[in-house]
């Protein structure tokens, strides 16, 4: 039965092209505009896929290049970033929060500062309060470095906006886990690095961790 029905398929196939050849051969005038046009259109459509996929093709590798380029650039700043002292490291973030808006900004300078390298307010009036980590690349940020932050930034300091930034290029995943929770900003490298080459502050803070803060006046 199948071989049967496989056979009256293919002969009704054969004798269906057969009757369309003969019907075409004997209108041709009017078919082959019709054949023309839908080659045609075929063959646009065909030349227009190959370069819409070229073009995807283009701009995805210029995305690449871009990025790496970037990051080519972020990392030659964040050498010259490692080159200074904790001290002049503390006054650059500073520097970098003036340019982007911020008043009365502060720089501690010295140890015992309870976790407030830099203090300031956000052009909105929010407070913020900077810890400042200079750490080698290859280090991490612990989670004993995040949890005295967390008890100072608020409770002593009264931030609306605590970040915690650093020159290594990574939390560990405790330390990232208690600044997500705590609502505190995590800095790492590459972020520093884009913040330095001219991304904004306000840009930065929803990154890592919430740390939106209240808007509120600047103190007097």
């Amino acid at each position: 039965m199948r071989k049967r029905t496989r056979r009256q398929l293919q002969g009704g196939g054969t004798a269906a092209a057969v009757i369309a050849v003969v019907w075409m051969a004997g209108n041709w005038a009017a078919v082959w505009p019709v054949l023309v046009t839908v080659l045609a259109v075929s063959v646009a459509g065909g030349a227009g896929w190959f370069l819409l996929r070229a073009h995807r093709r283009a701009v995805g590798q210029d995305r690449q290049w871009r990025e790496q380029d970037e990051a080519k650039a972020r990392e030659l700043t964040m050498t010259e970033v490692d080159a200074l002292s904790w001290q002049d490291f503390e006054k650059y973030i500073a520097g970098l929060c003036r340019r982007d808006g911020c008043t009365k900004v502060i720089v501690s300078g010295k140890s015992g500062d309870l976790g407030a390298d830099v203090v300031g307010y956000l052009p909105d009036g929010r407070k913020l309060v900077i810890q400042c980590k200079k750490y080698a690349p290859h280090r991490s940020v612990s989670s004993q470095d995040m949890q005295k932050f967390v008890g100072t930034a608020r409770l002593e300091h009264g931030a609306d906006v605590a970040l915690f930034v650093t020159t290594c290029r990574a939390f560990t995943r405790d330390a990232l886990g208690l600044a997500v929770r705590q609502d505190i900003v995590a800095l790492h490298r590459d972020l520093l690095g884009s913040w330095a080459k001219g991304a904004r502050l306000e840009t930065l803070i929803p990154l890592n961790g919430s740390g939106g803060g209240t808007r509120r006046p600047p103190a007097p």
